[in-house]
């Protein structure tokens, strides 16, 4: 299992918004859910693999498929 900083969603998984943005889709379950890395701080990560079904869902919504 890997884990993805935001820093990092652009070079390795092509996701350029903003933090707000993503914070929204999370809040309205149409983006993986954030990993907290450690108790009581502010740094968190997401799942390679949500990632990825993230990902495929928007491919396929393009695609006029169910995800």
């Amino acid at each position: 299992m890997r884990l993805i900083r935001y820093q990092d969603l652009a070079s390795t998984k092509g996701i350029h918004f903003s933090r707000e943005h993503i914070r929204r889709l999370e809040l309205a379950g149409k983006f993986a859910k954030r990993v907290k890395l450690a108790e009581g701080g502010d740094h968190f990560a997401w799942i390679d693999e949500e990632l990825d079904a993230y990902i495929a869902g928007r491919i396929a919504a393009r695609d006029g498929e169910a995800a």
